[in-house]
């Protein structure tokens, strides 16, 4: 003869009831009928099996599980409270009783309560302020799993979000992770919460601004006409949020443009460069901006903005010419960073490849070392430069060396004059010149 059903609960045999409730879903009701049983092991399991059920268990289960969120026995509520979250959407009219319980003397049952509101995810009044007042809980659990709670809330709970900003702040990082992650997902998908995440722009915690940017940039366009006001805001911090915001939309309209364009003429050198860095993300529509700014910038701005299109790789093939004219700019920097924006765009263009060859001449040994890197990042299409970047490599600073020997195992011109210059950097007096010339030689032999 088979156990019965009260034996296999008083035993914990929770395996067996679910079978037989996987069989005959009718034995649910005989599951609930426990609730009421006098033996404790009997009652606490009835409310396990019910939560293993989930929504299968129905309604009439979350009317008796209620009862029990006040029983004097603090396992039998927790379990209660663990029950009616498991069980989810259909536990809304349970909230009450949860909301009450974030004030129980037991922090573990607090933090059931938190987590079970986050499950059956409906954003009412109550639990929203219940939660909020749960952010500020002794126990660092119980704050951390309310801001998990009303992340899962969505965007209903937009309300929380003050609050969620100041427990960025909390000591305990699992808290701080889990305001800033409910941040964004309450933000994302509500307008409401704009002003908000705009106001943390200006907060003095970076983590809190940049949790405020990832929030805004995941609400989409209908941030962008309050971004465009934040572009004027007299804090440069908000403004460098506000660009940064709009970069990460990566959102080419004329309207966005020509305000990024702006602020490349800021008063701030930080709010300049994130102009530049936006435009950058932004892409191929952003060239002929960089590109105009180029002819009044200064030769720090020069750096940056030559940067930026680098940034942008072989899209911005376009603007080649443009940089071409600054090759014999004076200012080594800026003649560096033409040469390395050649290194990610010049892949196509000859003329750029020809002025990498003619800087492999410049008196300035970090541009001559650079010259040979972008030749070798372009590779076999570079393969003209042959012939000077062997003249390199009886160059008297090792770094260049070092790079026009990578240069040339990278092109991949395979010719006896080449294997016999590498050959003589072998015993070369800096060791990480022999170890490239050694490499660059298997890589060209390794081919046949």
């Amino acid at each position: 003869m088979s156990a019965s059903l009260e034996q296999l609960l008083r035993d914990a045999r929770i395996d067996l009831v679910l079978s037989r409730i996987e069989k005959d879903p009718s034995v649910i009701q005989d599951v609930i009928k426990n609730l009421d049983n006098d033996i404790r092991s009997i009652r606490f399991n009835a409310i396990y099996v019910l939560g293993e059920l989930g929504e299968q268990c129905g309604d009439n289960a979350v009317t008796e599980l209620i009862k029990f969120c006040t029983d004097p026995d603090w396992s039998i509520r927790r379990e209660t409270v663990r029950t009616l979250g498991k069980i989810g959407k259909i536990a809304e009219k349970a909230i009450s009783k949860l909301s009450i319980l974030i004030d129980d003397k037991e922090f573990t049952i607090r933090s059931a309560a938190v987590v079970a509101l986050g499950k059956i995810g409906t954003a009412t009044p109550e639990s929203i302020n219940s939660l909020k007042k749960t952010l500020k809980d002794s126990n660092e659990e119980v704050r951390a799993e309310a801001a998990k709670s009303l992340g899962l809330l969505g965007a209903d709970a937009y309300e929380a979000i003050p609050d969620l900003i100041i427990s960025m702040k909390d000591p305990n990082w699992e808290v701080r992770t889990a305001s800033a992650q409910a941040i964004s997902s309450i933000g994302k998908n509500t307008d409401k919460a704009i002003p908000t995440l705009i106001n943390s722009l200006n907060d003095n915690d970076w983590r809190v601004r940049f949790r405020a940017v990832n929030a805004l940039a995941e609400i989409g366009e209908k941030v962008i006409p309050s971004l465009i006001d934040s572009l004027y805001h007299k804090n440069k911090v908000v403004r460098i949020g506000a660009i940064e915001v709009l970069g990460e939309l990566k959102i080419a309209s004329p309207q966005i443009l020509e305000q990024l364009s702006i602020k490349l003429k800021d008063k701030s050198k930080q709010v300049r460069r994130k102009a530049a860095d936006s435009l950058r993300n932004i892409g191929k529509e952003a060239i002929p901006i960089l590109v105009k700014e180029l002819e009044t910038a200064n030769n720090k701005m020069k750096t940056i903005l030559i940067s930026a299109i680098a940034g942008i790789g072989e899209g911005a093939i376009e603007a080649i010419p443009n940089l071409i004219q600054l090759y014999g700019n004076k200012n080594k920097k800026v003649r560096v960073e033409v040469i390395r924006a050649f290194g990610e765009i010049g892949k196509d263009s000859n003329d750029a490849i020809l002025a990498l060859e003619k800087s492999l001449e410049d008196p300035k040994s970090i541009v001559r070392r650079e010259a040979a890197l972008s030749l070798g990042k372009i590779g076999p299409m570079a393969s003209q430069a042959v012939p000077s970047l062997l003249k390199r490599l009886e160059d008297k600073k090792p770094d260049v060396r070092w790079r026009s020997s990578e240069a040339l195992g990278n092109i991949q011109l395979n010719k006896p004059e080449v294997i016999a210059a590498l050959k003589s950097l072998i015993h070369d007096k800096c060791d990480y010149v022999c170890e490239s010339a050694d490499f660059a030689i298997d890589n060209l032999t390794s081919q046949d």
